[in-house]
């Protein structure tokens, strides 16, 4: 008898943390690595919320709060998304969970039959496929390539849909990409999903405010309203604030579909953490000043990863909108061979071999369900980026 259980066949342990681990092993055994697998800011969450964690602990706000979030916080999300989105939430409205993932998570569990599929366009976040897929869906994979900017066309969402399409989940912007879809590319997605009554949208907006140039963000029910009562929308403070590990996510959704999960989380985590929420009210109603100066300062990085990963013989790299991922081709490397001896056959060759011989690690594009790319975090120093181009330079320049 298997000790397991037969759904956790259906999910595979996340492989840009199984990168993180390797790279984290060899730097603890002595090796000089630069690890550019991560998808978290390499900046210090801001002083200001720091001090508003500080002084929930020194008020005693240490006790179980209500399952969906403090009032307080619920009121700060909905008035982010007034501000930010022009969407009206009600504090009934918006759920707060443990990280953007048990957001996903909960939906998903909360409403999904086994035979439902969720429309994922990739390259995607590792995790989307393996929590449809636990949640007994079936995840239907749109590839979306660099010659459409690695966003999926209202054509494609149109020929994915069947009668068993229960969900669209969209990342905008994207990770791994960096691609985000305009206000004019949304709409013609929501025209398809407006033919369609019975489909519903996750829209995952975590890297919102890390937008670059004049691209300006938008969110579904901002570009179409109509779609309000089918819609979440999900943010959180990771990555704008620097957050990570405070474990914050939030979402917009009507009310039926936050009781769902608000019951679903009651039995699972129950709150996130008292103190992470006193936090993240401080992170949204507080000054956002250091939000645009890690967004200055992620704009410098991207042109300077993308300008350098192109001298590299064998990559190619576009140049992302928005996050702080890079998603360059290394099609042009594979079928050759490393200065050390290892043929490299795929995109995962690639990033095992980099790793390997000069100390840098990436994510292979596999991981993403799109092969021979590979994801680059620039959550770096520019010293730390310049250095690691540099190698990786010197590893396609060594290739035969």
């Amino acid at each position: 008898m298997s000790l397991t259980a037969e759904r956790l066949n259906k999910i595979s342990p996340s492989q840009t943390i199984a990168i993180s681990t390797k790279a984290r092993e060899m730097k603890a055994a002595g090796r000089d690595i630069i690890s550019l697998s991560a998808g978290e800011p390499d900046f210090e969450t801001p002083r200001n919320v720091k001090d508003a964690a500080i002084r929930a602990v020194e008020a005693g706000e240490t006790r179980y709060t209500d399952v969906a979030g403090t009032k307080a916080l619920r009121q700060a999300a909905a008035d982010k998304f007034k501000r930010d989105n022009k969407l009206d939430y009600k504090p009934e409205e918006i759920i707060v969970s443990t990280g953007g993932k048990q957001v996903i998570f909960n939906a998903m569990v909360a409403t999904l039959d086994k035979g439902d599929e969720v429309i994922i366009p990739a390259p995607c976040w590792v995790s989307y496929p393996d929590i449809v897929a636990l949640a007994d869906g079936t995840p239907v994979i749109v590839e979306a390539g660099p010659n459409q900017g690695f966003k999926i066309t209202a054509e494609q969402l149109e020929a994915a849909i069947t009668p068993k399409t229960k969900w669209l989940m969209l990342n905008n912007p994207c990770n791994p990409t960096g691609a985000a879809y305009t206000a004019a590319e949304l709409k013609a997605l929501t025209d398809v999903l407006l033919r369609h009554p019975n489909i519903w949208i996750f829209t995952d907006d975590i890297y919102e405010k890390l937008v670059y140039g004049d691209f300006k963000f938008a969110t579904v029910v901002e570009v179409e309203p109509k779609l309000r009562d089918r819609t979440v929308t999900m943010n959180g403070c990771s990555k704008a604030f620097a957050m990570t590990g405070w474990r914050i996510g939030y979402a917009g959704a009507p009310v039926a579909l936050t009781k769902a999960m608000d019951k679903l989380q009651s039995q699972s985590t129950s709150n996130t953490s008292s103190i992470s929420q006193a936090a993240a009210v401080e992170a949204l109603n507080g000054p956002q000043d250091t939000v645009e100066e890690m967004r200055q300062a992620f704009e410098r990085r991207r042109d300077l990863v993308v300008s350098l990963l192109n001298q590299a013989p064998g990559i190619h790299c576009n140049t992302p909108e928005g996050a702080f991922y890079v998603f360059p081709s290394v099609i042009g490397c594979l079928g050759k061979t490393t200065a050390a001896g290892k043929k490299l056959n795929t995109d995962e060759d690639f990033v095992l071999a980099l790793l390997d011989e000069e100390g840098v690690a990436t994510v292979h594009g596999s991981a993403f369900l799109f092969p021979g790319y590979m994801r680059i975090s620039y959550a770096a120093s520019d010293e730390q980026l310049k250095e690691a181009c540099t190698r990786i330079q010197r590893f396609c320049q060594g290739l035969h």
